[in-house]
């Protein structure tokens, strides 16, 4: 991968590792030399439908940013921090729940729950891979052979600020979103913003370029190795619900959003995410 982007999160985290700049020239360098690393994929599922995912997914604050500054996209990368501002003097808090299987030594956040196949009435499918979990059949690879429903799930009710799930260290050059994030680890790191002071979000968002936001008191950090988001609507609208964004694009958006006319990938509803752990290989600096 070579930086080309806005925030180039997925570059910045690999060059990170041996303190070089986030630069195509870096990046290029990296790629000639030939060095790979393995790199964890989450599956992102509603129904039938699936997307996989390699840097993030974002509900609430972060997604509101990343997808409706792109109104001021003419401001170039200055759009993030004029909007963010905007979104926390206007802060908007969401219903919702959260569920997660806790990696080792995270098991004390949240009440414990079980896992429910149902989404919308209807059951999900997930369809089946024989041997290892990378197995390619049919239309190609369908995601992780996991039995959810036999894992120690735990749940946490809204309402929520912000809901963060990170695969990598850094969202964006200057946005060291999950400090702790490994790139194979077989887990997402989660960070979760429930309701929060305008004042304090502020201050955590200034903590975010060198990852000392997770530390505050109103941030929950911690690694997940599966994940189920419920998304409600807003607390001061329920008629407006939210944005989902995965890898900075529109997943799925909800009534009275920005373009919500737009067609979706997947409904503002009920996601089931797993992780594969390893499956892409990258070009990285050692």
């Amino acid at each position: 991968m070579v930086p080309a982007g806005t925030g180039n999160g997925m570059v910045k985290s690999l060059l990170d590792t041996v303190g070089e700049p986030c630069t195509a020239s870096y990046a290029t360098l990296a790629i000639i030399r030939g060095h790979k690393k393995s790199l964890d994929v989450a599956t992102i599922k509603q129904g039938n439908a699936k997307v996989f995912s390699v840097l993030m997914l974002a509900w609430g604050l972060v997604a509101d940013i990343d997808i409706e500054s792109e109104k001021y996209r003419w401001m170039g990368s200055a759009r993030i921090d004029f909007y963010a501002l905007q979104r926390i003097l206007h802060l908007r808090r969401y219903s919702g729940r959260i569920s997660f299987v806790p990696a080792p030594g995270y098991e004390a956040h949240g009440e414990p729950t079980s896992y429910s196949g149902n989404f919308g009435g209807k059951d999900i499918v997930f369809e089946k891979s024989e041997g290892r979990s990378a197995k390619v059949e049919g239309e190609g690879y369908q995601g992780p052979d996991v039995k959810l429903e036999e894992l120690s799930w735990r749940s946490i009710d809204g309402p929520f600020v912000s809901i963060w799930l990170h695969n990598v260290p850094w969202g964006a050059e200057d946005t060291m979103a999950a400090p702790d994030a490994k790139l194979s680890d077989g887990c997402l790191d989660l960070i979760a913003i429930g309701d929060c002071p305008k004042l304090s979000l502020l201050s955590l968002m200034t903590e975010l370029s060198n990852g000392g936001h997770v530390k505050s008191p109103h941030v929950i950090y911690m690694k997940v190795k599966a994940f189920v988001l419920e998304p409600g609507p807003r607390i001061d609208d329920p008629t407006k619900e939210g944005i989902i964004d995965t890898d900075g694009e529109v997943l799925a958006k909800g009534n009275g959003t920005f373009k919500s006319g737009h067609k979706t990938m997947m409904a503002y509803d009920r996601l089931v995410i797993t992780v594969d752990q390893g499956l892409a290989t990258v070009f990285s600096p050692i």
